[in-house]
C-alpha cells in the first residue's frame, strides 16, 4: 500500500478525539430516543468534560439546522470550563457573513488561548439545494476572505459569491498566528481541490483501508499542485472491550431494537443526506457481510440509523490498538472517535486504550508537544 507525503512523517504520536453529540445523536440503542441523551448544552458539556478527563486531545462539535445546540455558542461556553483539550467547531461557509465569521473566530481562539480548531463544511441551508460546484467554491471563497481578515489590516477580494472592496478589518488577529488548524472532509473534485489548496488535515469517514489510502492519495496530488503537504484524519466510532465476543455482543445490543424504516427516517433528516461521501458510506454497508463487516473489525451497522459517519471499529483493547497502529502507518495522524452512549464508550476507551496511546495536538510544531502531556501555551506559533 502507498504511504503519501504528510506533514509530520517524524511524529510517532496522533492526535486522539472524541465527539460531543450537539445534534441529539446519543442513544444506548440506536434508534430508540432516551431523554436523558437528548442534546442539551449540559449533557454535552458533560461529554466534552469527560473527554478532557480521559486524555482526549481535541473534541469535534458539530453543525446540525434541524436539532441540538449552537457550534460556536457551545465552544464559547466551554472555554472557561476546559484548560487542556482543544475544540474542532464545525463552521458551515456561508451561514455567517465571512467578514464576521472571521471576528467571531478569533474572538473564541482567544477565549481558548489557542484550543481552537475548525471543521470546514460545505452543506446546503435549510431550503437550498445547491450544485457541489457551487458549494465549494462558497468555502473557497469563505475560507479565502477568513486567512486575508486574520493577516490584513484590509480586506480586497473579487470573487464569484463575494466581493469586497478595502474593507477595514483592524485585523481581527486570532490567538494563533494565521488562523486555526482547518479540518475538512469531501470527496468531489471541487472538494479536493479546495483542501489541497487551503486546508490542513484531510478528514475521512471509515472504509477499507485500500479505499482511505485511494482518497488520501487523490487529495495529496492536489496539495502537490500547490507545493503543500497535509495531515489526514479518519473519524470512525468505537467499540472496545476486553473480549472480541464482547465487542462484538455490545454491537448487537446497540441495534437490537433498531427499526429500519425509522433509521431511514434519521439518515434522512440530515442535510448531507444526498452527499457523495454519505454514498460511500451506504454502499460499504451494502458490500458488508451478513453480520455488517466489511472488514475483520470495521463493522458498519451504526450506519443504519445515522448519516455521516457509518461505521465502528470493533474488538479488544489490543485489536483496536492494532487497528488504530494501521492507520498510522498509512499516514493517518488524527482520529475522532465515538461511541454510544457517549460519555460511557470515552470511558470505556479512555481506561482501556489511551494509556497504551502516545497522543499529541496537531500541529506539534506550533508549541504543543507529542509525548502526551498537557499542552504547553500555543502563543503565536507560524501557520505552514
Amino acid at each position: 500500500m502507498t504511504v503519501v507525503p504528510i506533514t509530520s512523517p517524524d511524529l510517532d504520536a496522533a492526535e486522539v478525539s472524541w465527539f460531543s453529540a450537539l445534534c441529539s445523536d446519543d442513544y444506548r440503542q440506536l434508534g430508540v430516543p432516551d431523554a436523558d441523551l437528548r442534546s442539551s448544552f449540559a449533557h454535552c458539556r458533560d461529554i466534552a468534560l469527560t473527554a478532557e478527563q480521559q486524555g482526549f486531545r481535541n473534541i469535534l462539535c458539530p453543525s446540525s439546522y434541524q436539532v441540538g445546540q449552537d457550534t460556536l455558542s457551545f465552544v464559547a461556553g466551554m472555554a472557561p470550563l476546559t484548560d487542556r483539550m482543544n475544540f474542532l467547531a464545525a463552521i458551515r461557509c456561508g451561514e455567517m457573513q465571512p467578514i464576521m465569521l472571521a471576528r467571531t473566530v478569533a474572538t473564541l481562539d482567544h477565549m481558548l488561548e489557542g484550543r481552537l480548531t475548525l471543521n470546514v463544511i460545505s452543506s446546503d441551508f435549510p431550503g437550498e439545494k445547491a450544485d457541489s460546484a457551487y458549494r465549494y467554491q462558497r468555502s473557497r471563497e469563505v475560507v479565502e476572505i477568513l486567512k486575508q481578515a486574520w493577516t490584513r489590516d484590509r480586506i480586497d477580494y473579487d470573487g464569484e459569491i463575494y466581493k469586497f472592496e478595502n474593507v477595514w478589518t483592524d485585523p481581527a488577529v486570532p490567538y494563533q498566528t494565521g488562523g486555526p488548524l482547518l479540518y475538512f472532509g469531501g470527496y468531489s473534485p471541487p472538494a479536493l481541490e479546495l483542501c489541497g489548496q487551503h486546508c490542513d488535515v484531510y478528514l475521512m469517514w471509515p472504509e477499507p483501508k485500500d479505499q482511505l489510502a485511494e482518497r488520501m492519495q487523490a487529495v495529496n496530488a492536489v496539495a502537490e499542485r500547490y507545493g503543500r503537504t497535509l495531515d489526514y484524519g479518519l473519524r470512525v466510532h468505537m467499540i472496545v472491550r476486553d473480549t472480541e465476543a464482547e465487542a462484538k455482543e455490545y454491537a448487537e445490543h446497540l441495534t437490537a431494537r433498531l427499526d429500519d424504516e425509522y433509521g431511514r427516517l434519521i439518515r434522512e433528516r440530515a442535510h448531507d443526506s444526498g452527499s457523495l461521501g454519505v454514498s460511500h458510506q451506504a454502499r460499504a454497508r451494502e458490500l458488508a457481510d451478513q453480520f455488517g463487516y466489511i472488514e475483520p473489525h470495521l463493522w458498519t451497522g451504526i450506519g443504519r440509523a445515522r448519516s455521516g459517519c457509518g461505521a465502528a471499529i470493533v474488538g479488544s483493547t489490543d485489536q483496536v490498538l492494532s487497528e488504530i497502529e494501521a492507520y498510522k502507518k498509512m499516514g493517518i495522524r488524527a482520529f475522532i472517535f465515538s461511541g454510544y452512549p457517549h460519555i460511557d464508550e470515552a470511558r470505556h476507551f479512555g481506561s482501556r486504550v489511551m494509556p497504551e496511546l502516545k497522543t499529541c495536538s496537531l500541529p506539534h510544531v506550533y508549541g504543543r508537544v507529542p509525548d502526551g502531556t498537557p499542552d504547553t501555551p500555543l502563543g503565536t506559533g507560524d501557520r505552514r
